[in-house]
């Protein structure tokens, strides 16, 4: 459905117009239209198409979705896909990524976003450039500068949950019985983490084009804007990078503790299994019933027998207590 359709001239608002008026606007010199639509039907795109006059490739890639993060020229115009990512619980009461989409047509004239899967709007984008006529000047390339700006700063905020989320499961790395929760957490993190870095790396790449050698003519001028939006993915991409690794460090560290734990297992087995193993030698001896066993006739040899298989195993209680295997 259609947000809003607005036509700008000179840096300044001059009114909200329907669509069918938008090829009149977009004739003028230093004016330019800025719409905004939320999950538009094939019908209504084709409708933008007509007025705005879009590459029908890039009219395809709209109406389909569920495209990489990338910027392509076609002509005088500019289309890009980015993505966003929102918060959700889920049934369980945990937290998931959701990715969503922003496709965006720019030209000289017209500035063209379409959000599927997505309710985080743009209003506070417009209301920014509106407060800037300095900057809005610059026409469509300023307010596709701002448009990506504000879906790029939007991942910081899920960056640092990831971090905080991480450094909670840290705590209890060294916990008892914890390592295998552990693990399950740390993948799941693993996963909410590649959501975010599917979004921020092609993008990365895309606006690395924006700013230096051949600049599209749309982007022209702006070139700083666009290297701070590059800066701002460079940072989030390092800061992905290093919570990979610190997630591979951490899940071989709980595998490791799963096999110590399996190990000092297997140690009281064998601790218990040797104490256990000399009483039963001593009973089996003595429970073969052949007429001349040792002491077999002597009055003390039962209880000498029991003696000796309580001061063996106590002997070895003691020593394997003192080697740490019970």
């Amino acid at each position: 459905m259609l947000i809003s359709c607005v036509a700008y001239q000179n840096g300044k608002k001059l009114a909200d117009i329907p669509i069918e008026d938008i090829s009149e606007y977009v004739s003028r010199p230093d004016c330019f239209v800025w719409v905004a639509m939320l999950e538009p039907t094939a019908d209504e795109l084709d409708e933008m198409a007509e007025e705005f006059g879009l590459h029908e490739l890039a009219v395809d890639d709209a109406r389909h979705g569920h495209q990489r993060p990338k910027i392509e020229e076609y002509g005088d115009s500019l289309f890009a896909v980015l993505h966003t990512v929102d918060r959700a619980k889920t049934e369980d009461g945990f937290e998931e990524l959701l990715p969503g989409e922003v496709d965006i047509f720019v030209g000289p004239n017209y500035v063209l976003s379409v959000r599927q899967r997505t309710q985080l709007g743009f209003s506070a984008v417009r209301t920014r450039a509106e407060r800037e006529p300095e900057l809005l000047k610059n026409g469509s390339g300023y307010v596709f500068y701002a448009l990506m700006d504000n879906v790029v700063d939007r991942y910081f905020p899920i960056l640092d949950g990831l971090e905080t989320e991480l450094e909670a499961i840290e705590e209890q790395i060294f916990g008892h019985n914890t390592a295998r929760s552990n693990i399950q957490s740390l993948y799941a993190l693993k996963q909410k983490l590649m959501v975010l870095k599917h979004a921020v790396d092609p993008l990365m790449e895309a606006t690395g084009r924006l700013y230096g050698g051949r600049v599209p003519v749309i982007c022209s001028g702006m070139g700083e804007y666009f290297r701070d939006v590059y800066d701002h993915l460079h940072r989030i991409h390092a800061s992905i990078e290093g919570i990979r690794d610190m997630l591979t460090t951490a899940i071989q560290v709980n595998l490791g503790m799963i096999s110590l734990s399996e190990n000092e297992v297997t140690k009281k087995l064998a601790a218990w299994a040797a104490i256990i193993a000399v009483p039963t030698m001593v009973a089996g001896i003595y429970g073969m019933n052949f007429k001349n066993m040792p002491e077999l006739d002597w009055a003390w040899g039962y209880p000498a027998a029991v003696a000796v298989m309580l001061v063996v195993d106590v002997w070895l209680y003691f020593n394997f207590k003192k080697v740490k295997w019970l």
